[in-house]
């Protein structure tokens, strides 16, 4: 037994290491200078750290505009994707009526779909409607896509908490939306930060919808829009491309440290019924 779990446990090291050193080689190049970036023999630690390239890509055109931008539209979106779908969950996962069957499949299916299949109806929505160029367009459409994700989690946390739990608090005499709020939402707390965790990825890292919804004004663009265009402004300066990536996954890294304690219990959490 011993060998096999040694055996599986140096497999899952060399895979771990596989994963990472890309983001790590991403950060360390980001701190190195010129010189040593274009070295022949690149080092695995920059012998002398430099936070040049930081500076411009902060310095670059556009950066704190496009920074705002996404964190006022993934906020935004992923807030009111679990307000929604909060009651929807609490509704499918505690409520018999009728056509809940159908709803679960509706979901269920708008989550496998690919959502790149709806870039042109959305387009033409958004032109015919005149919400081209316009963030809370582009919130819309993020919504739209974090919901079911949302939904489907949400309902997995909300049947793992016992109904008898719900239903002593009615019999103590509180009203259905008392027993949410005082017994139930406190137990949801850490499926809510795991779902919001794994929302915020997906919106923060959307690209296509971007470019297809935002096309006059610049101004209105996003963070994965301002890295693709990055190389084009700067060329091969690849310290600055480096910290300009850094930066860009610095927001989902430090939401990952503070909620991670939150998130491994809400996945096991979640993971008992569904």
């Amino acid at each position: 037994m011993r060998p096999r779990r040694i055996a599986l446990n140096a497999a899952a090291l060399a895979v771990l290491t596989v994963m990472i050193f890309p983001v790590y080689w991403m950060v360390v190049t980001a701190f190195k200078p010129t010189a040593d970036i274009q070295s022949e023999t690149p080092a695995l630690w920059p012998a002398r750290p430099t936070v040049e390239h930081f500076a411009t890509a902060i310095g670059a055109e556009g950066f704190w505009t496009f920074w705002r931008n996404s964190l006022l539209v993934t906020g935004a979106a992923v807030l009111a994707a679990l307000v929604v779908s909060l009651l929807a969950a609490f509704a499918v996962a505690r409520m018999r009526w009728r056509g809940r069957g159908a709803f679960i499949v509706a979901v269920f299916a708008a989550q496998m779909a690919p959502w790149e299949a709806l870039l042109v109806p959305v387009f033409v929505i958004a032109r015919d409607s005149g919400l081209l160029d316009s963030l809370a367009m582009l919130t819309g459409v993020y919504f739209m896509i974090t919901l079911p994700f949302t939904i489907v989690t949400l309902r997995g946390f909300l049947a793992a908490v016992p109904a008898e739990i719900e239903e002593a608090a009615l019999v103590d005499g509180c009203t259905r939306p008392a027993a949410f709020r005082r017994v139930v939402f406190p137990l949801l707390a850490p499926g809510l930060m795991a779902t919001s965790l794994f929302g915020f990825i997906t919106a923060w890292n959307e690209f296509a919808f971007v470019n297809v919804l935002i096309i006059k004004d610049q101004g209105k663009r996003t963070l994965p829009v301002w890295l693709s265009s990055f190389r084009d402004v700067f060329g091969a300066d690849w310290g600055a491309t480096m910290a300009a990536a850094t930066l860009f996954a610095l927001p989902v890294l430090v939401l990952f440290l503070f909620l991670q304690r939150r998130v491994g219990v809400g996945m096991a959490a979640g993971a008992v019924k569904g």
